[in-house]
């Protein structure tokens, strides 16, 4: 293994965040490698949209510090984020139902030609290839988003995150409030940013969805970390008990990294 597979993608040290009298986060690690998601789960309150606001550029840590690709980073603000590779999908998805899908993906980023003028057959070119390699059901990258189901909404909020090619997605309840049938679709299309080479930060309460797709699962309690857990081989039990606080962070066993 060279030096280069070993040195995580996305690397959190220490990060803790107080509001007030509240500890948000106190002193948690996080790792992300590529070709990995990474869930984030526990009880509401635990602290992980805190955590995810730190790396899309939202919140800034108290104190800890944060690296991507070995080299240490802030992040101040989300334009700081996406300059530095990450793209981030909030619960809201914050899309435009009057603009078809290749206007929602290239919003705020439209291409131009040589002489300034929006070339949207480009941008039509590339919204295909992006749903294309994500294997998408939306049937034409013109249609309104306002004639698409709310799976296929999610679907066009991923695929936005392609533009530019981003190295690490942060994905907040991306399969909340959605059919089964949707949600398998989402799950899909999570399974193919991690084959695409970025590293995938999930939140979710639904374990289901999460031990479908995750390769690991890193518990937060109270703003703590408590607990890493290979996603494919742990026990639903064990997982539930982190988050509950029956089982300790010292008592749970480290995964394997995925390269």
């Amino acid at each position: 293994m060279t030096d280069a597979t070993r040195v995580p993608l996305l690397s959190m040290r220490g990060i803790s965040k107080r509001f007030g009298a509240v500890e948000a986060l106190v002193g948690v690690d996080l790792d992300v490698h590529r070709h990995e998601v990474v869930a984030l789960v526990g009880d509401n309150g635990a602290g992980k949209s805190t955590l995810a606001k730190m790396v899309a550029g939202v919140l800034s840590p108290d104190t800890g510090f944060i690296e991507i690709d070995g080299a240490p980073v802030s992040i101040p603000t989300p334009a700081a984020a996406r300059a530095l590779g990450v793209a981030t999908v909030f619960q809201d998805l914050a899309l435009c139902d009057n603009l078809d899908v290749t206007s929602n993906l290239f919003l705020g980023r439209e291409l131009r030609d040589a002489r300034g003028v929006r070339d949207d057959e480009r941008m039509e070119e590339e919204a295909r290839r992006i749903l294309r390699d994500l294997t998408s059901r939306i049937p034409s990258v013109r249609v309104p988003l306002s004639n698409l189901s709310k799976g296929q909404r999610q679907t066009v909020a991923i695929a936005r995150t392609l533009i530019g090619d981003p190295r690490i997605v942060v994905l907040d309840e991306p399969t909340a409030a959605l059919s089964v049938a949707q949600t398998a679709e989402v799950l899909v299309h999570i399974e193919g940013l991690r084959d695409l080479g970025l590293g995938v930060v999930l939140i979710s309460h639904n374990m289901t969805d999460v031990r479908a797709v995750a390769d690991r699962i890193e518990v937060l309690r109270h703003g703590r970390s408590n607990g890493s857990f290979d996603a494919r081989t742990t026990g639903y039990e064990k997982i539930l008990g982190a988050i509950t606080g029956a089982v300790r962070a010292d008592t749970a066993q480290p995964p394997a990294r995925v390269s």
